[in-house]
């Protein structure tokens, strides 16, 4: 008879343990949705402790929008930056195009047939240098 005593208390004691955990759930669920509604009817506004924190609540609030007016500042620096990136790369290739169409236009040959109307030739002699010794040296 012992060992069913036994048993049997300690059925009551699980039995004990389940209903609190189901009672401490109910209420949790019964707490949030109370919550939930007191936000949505707004009446979470006129709590004290709303009133109390209320130099808070704007601070944060004001952080927040900080935040999304840096996210907007960024995207239009980066916007502007590969803009200039792109106006440096035109510049660039316009740079190496006149400098190529230097090259062509200042070409041996092309200097050449320009000046033939002139009446300038190109020597045939190489050019000298002339040194000059110092006498002190």
């Amino acid at each position: 008879m012992k060992g069913n005593n036994y048993i049997s208390e300690k059925a009551k004691q699980t039995k004990a343990k389940k209903s609190k955990k189901k009672s401490r759930f109910a209420k949790a669920g019964k707490k949030q949705s109370q919550s939930f509604v007191q936000i949505m009817n707004g009446d979470f506004l006129t709590k004290g402790f709303v009133m109390n924190n209320l130099a808070y609540i704007f601070f944060v609030i004001g952080l927040m929008i900080l935040m999304v007016s840096k996210g907007y500042y960024v995207h239009q620096l980066a916007n502007d930056i590969s803009e200039e990136e792109k106006k440096v790369r035109d510049v660039t290739a316009d740079f190496v195009e006149s400098k190529a169409e230097l090259e062509e236009m200042t070409r041996r040959t092309e200097m050449i047939e320009k000046l033939k109307p002139l009446g300038l030739k190109e020597t045939i002699n190489p050019t000298k240098v002339i040194r000059i010794k110092d006498k002190e040296k």
